[in-house]
């Protein structure tokens, strides 16, 4: 319902603003500009796409978006069917007893939590909404009061708002539907960011919930992962610009392909049909590509009428003359409005977030931002 009235909004002021200019300002033709305008059209004053154009940018970019969702959620359920999950629920398994303590050992609730965690991992927010609901409800089975969430599902969901992320896949992908010229520049970053929300998230939900995190597990799980971001950091501080892009474009494409062949492996080792196993998931990517195309159209219509009608523009200029003010540096406002639709609606975060690439260049360090905030975390209404 939030989203809902927020989108309404969105359309409604875009077209009471320009129906301002129009009638008390004589900008008759904003109208036309904003349901037909082409932003290659020289004669078009906005250089902005109408709602008409905008509705083929939403669709080619959901073809573009067909065959990496197809690859990755193959390759998902290739690891489904070798036991991957299964061994990566033992794995971690130790640790996640200690943070959902109300969980009975053996419980469904904990391998859907590792799917849901996993697909986050590689970035698939798409496939891992639906393991998200799923792990929800298996965890309301055991639930005593209904009507109020559970100490385990609170823990979940802010955890899985973290969205911890190894690899971007969805962000690196529209990157490069976008033309950047390298795609996988913000995949350090986004470790950074989602590993820290991640932390204080488990810190924050577990005082609350007077979880006792100084046991031996936990401490060594969360030392060995920050010891291991750490000295990656100080690494990266070490290089110059130039070998900053090189070892983080051969860190992030290094990982997804460790994980193609760790997958490939543990499919081969279990003697399962990996290529049935792999058109299976691929099928479910094709679903999901097409299934966020009325998100993306949704959102990049109501996106474009603000941008068209000026409203957009006066907005984040208010917000940019604002800490301007403060003394602050104002790059990141014109990626704020990604980062404050997220915790919406991943499509219409997606959306926002190629509306700023169109807008500023795929390559733009709002555009990188916009990539972050997407990357870094995931929907939590």
């Amino acid at each position: 319902m939030a989203l809902s009235r927020i989108w309404s909004a969105f359309i409604i002021v875009a077209i009471v603003v320009a129906s301002v200019k129009c009638f008390f300002f004589g900008q008759s033709d904003i109208f036309n500009w904003m349901v037909i305008g082409k932003a290659d059209d020289a004669a078009n004053p906005l250089k902005l796409d109408g709602i008409i154009q905008t509705c083929w940018v939403a669709v080619e970019l959901c073809l573009k978006l067909i065959g990496i969702l197809a690859l990755f959620m193959g390759l998902m359920s290739i690891a489904e069917r070798a036991g991957g999950i299964r061994l990566l629920s033992r794995i971690v398994g130790p640790f996640f007893s200690k943070l959902f303590p109300d969980i009975p050992k053996g419980h469904p609730s904990m391998g859907h939590m590792i799917m849901n965690f996993s697909a986050n991992l590689l970035g698939l927010d798409n496939a891992a909404t639906p393991f998200g609901l799923k792990a929800m409800e298996s965890l309301q089975e055991i639930n005593p009061n209904k009507n109020v969430a559970s100490n385990a599902q609170i823990m979940f969901l802010c955890l899985h708002a973290a969205g911890l992320n190894l690899i971007p896949v969805s962000v690196i992908a529209i990157r490069a539907s976008q033309n950047a010229s390298n795609p996988t520049d913000i995949f350090i970053p986004c470790l950074i960011v989602t590993f820290v929300g991640t932390i204080a998230a488990m810190l924050i939900v577990s005082f609350k919930q007077k979880i006792n995190i100084l046991q031996p597990v936990i401490i060594i799980w969360v030392l060995s992962i920050s010891a291991v971001i750490g000295l990656l950091v100080l690494y990266i501080v070490s290089l110059n610009a130039e070998g900053i892009s090189s070892f983080s474009g051969m860190l992030s494409n290094g990982l997804i392909l460790l994980v193609f062949l760790l997958i490939i492996l543990g499919g081969l080792y279990k003697k399962i049909d990996v290529f049935d196993a792999f058109i299976d998931g691929a099928k479910n990517g094709f679903e999901t590509a097409i299934k966020i195309v009325p998100y993306l159209v949704g959102m990049l219509v109501a996106i474009s009428l603000l941008r068209t009608s000026g409203t957009f523009e006066v907005v984040i200029n208010a917000i940019k003359n604002g800490f301007a003010f403060l003394g602050a540096d104002t790059r990141f406002v014109e990626g704020l409005p990604t980062a404050l639709i997220r915790p919406l609606s991943g499509g219409a975060a997606r959306g926002m977030m190629v509306s700023t690439m169109e807008t500023y260049g795929p390559d733009s360090f709002a555009s990188r931002l916009s990539g972050i905030f997407q990357g870094a975390s995931d929907t939590t209404f």
